[in-house]
């Protein structure tokens, strides 16, 4: 296999691995920790403790880095699209990522770490790609701002003008 060109860089204060880890665990499957790295001996203040963490979620590979305190923290700037294929999944990932984080408009959630998550049933992805019924896709779109957690069901009757 080769080597993934981009790779998400993800900061933590401290817990790169913690976050890791609960990851991998809320997503599952093809998820996994891919390796970690310790911060040489002779580095003041982290000596030995981890350094990054690799780790892929569904087959795409992030690093997570424990970089010490900083001004900045993770915004809604950037996000992470999860891709879902029925409300199930929808309900499942914003229980796990909302639990210690808080929710957030039109499918956007925040972690426990901070950081942000679209949580987006492909049956919404693929009726505003689709185009095809300006009307439709407008109706949806309109539902989906009224919205916190995504809800297929009233996503459907939207686009189908119930």
């Amino acid at each position: 296999m080769s080597a993934q060109k981009i790779t998400t860089f993800l900061w933590f204060e401290d817990k790169a691995e913690e976050a890791a880890r609960f990851y991998v665990s809320v997503f599952g499957g093809d998820s996994r920790i891919v390796g970690t790295t310790r911060y040489p001996e002779a580095v003041p203040h982290q000596g030995g403790s981890v350094m990054t963490v690799t780790f892929e979620l569904a087959g795409q590979q992030y690093t997570a880095l424990n970089g010490g305190k900083q001004d900045w923290s993770f915004s809604e700037a950037i996000s992470l699209s999860v891709d879902c294929g029925d409300q199930a999944e929808v309900d499942d990932l914003w229980a796990k990522l909302t639990d210690g984080g808080e929710p957030g408009p039109c499918g956007w959630l925040k972690d426990k770490y901070g950081l942000s998550w679209q949580i987006v049933p492909r049956y919404l992805s693929e009726r505003i790609s689709a185009g095809e019924d300006r009307a439709a896709v407008n109706r949806i779109v309109d539902a989906m701002m009224k919205m916190g957690k995504l809800d297929v069901a009233a996503l459907k009757a939207a686009y189908e003008g119930k």
